[in-house]
């Protein structure tokens, strides 16, 4: 296999919107230069990025013949930071499309864990035309769980870290984050709470946007049915953020999706078993019939 191990700060990139009038400038690492693009969509929690979410997955996905795109959606990492007085997966959605014009990629695959995963539904409710396949992983869409309190731990911890964002906070959350915290590398705790002191401004915005727009995450399970992408849904078994009812109701309402729930992981199935998640997503990626 070809190395193809490239840093963060070499396939770093940036691009301007205009949304609604509000100028933006957005952070993203290209990677590779497949004839198929495949674009990952972070997370929510504090101290995140593109890079950071996927780094496990990078490469296997370049040395499989595909170009590689981690966004950073507005508020996180070296985008610029916004107040969100709305949904929060619309948003984004608007921004992963400007992202692909200006890539000038016409349809792409999209993978989004958590956050990024309900963006990526938005994203082709939205612009169906635009995307090929779907991997989503702890996320997709919002509303009550059934048979777990809500908000959930993993979410009231994001929550303190927003609030107080101190290394304590931050591997306590973490520590949830993963079902087994032992792999967490000193590395990568030392990137999150790098991401979080560089830019306390997200840190606030995030805060304030959820005081004056409360439902950041709406729940798309009424729109499900009318997603025809063919989606695989990947699960941590003991996910304490979002539980794995949440991808039962996904494979329920989605036409066209497989479920696979992991044992022994937690919230980030993508970085816990990255092996086996590359081999499943790229096996799909190449085989699954539309």
């Amino acid at each position: 296999m070809v190395n193809t191990e490239r840093s963060e700060s070499e396939t770093s990139n940036f691009f301007d919107v205009v949304d609604n009038g509000r100028p933006l400038r957005l952070h993203y690492n290209a990677i590779g230069d497949g004839d198929e693009t495949v674009v990952m969509l972070h997370g929510s929690g504090p101290g995140a990025s593109g890079w950071a979410n996927f780094s496990r997955n990078v490469d296997p996905f370049v040395s499989a013949g595909f170009r590689v795109v981690l966004l950073d959606f507005p508020g996180w990492n070296k985008s610029d930071t916004v107040i969100c007085d709305e949904s929060r997966p619309h948003l984004n959605a608007r921004m992963v499309l400007a992202l692909l014009d200006h890539l000038n990629v016409e349809q792409a695959h999209l993978i989004g864990n958590s956050m990024g995963a309900h963006s990526a539904v938005v994203f082709a409710l939205t612009h169906p035309t635009r995307v090929g396949k779907l991997i989503l992983m702890g996320g997709g869409t919002g509303g009550a769980a059934s048979f777990t309190p809500m908000p959930t731990e993993g979410i009231k911890l994001i929550g303190a870290l927003y609030r107080d964002p101190t290394i304590e906070n931050l591997k306590r959350m973490m520590n949830v984050f993963v079902y087994d915290p032992s792999a967490l590398t000193e590395e990568l705790l030392n990137i999150r709470l790098n991401n979080l002191r560089a830019r306390p401004d997200h840190l606030e915005n995030f805060v304030e946007s959820a005081r004056v727009h409360p439902q950041q995450y709406p729940d798309m399970g009424h729109r499900l049915s009318e997603l025809h992408a063919p989606t695989l849904i990947i699960w941590g078994r003991d996910d304490r953020f979002v539980p794995v009812e949440t991808g039962i109701r996904l494979l329920a309402g989605l036409p066209n999706a497989e479920l696979h729930v992991f044992s022994r992981c937690g919230h980030w199935a993508q970085w816990e078993h990255a092996d086996a998640f590359n081999r499943m997503a790229l096996d799909f990626l190449y085989n699954r019939r539309a």
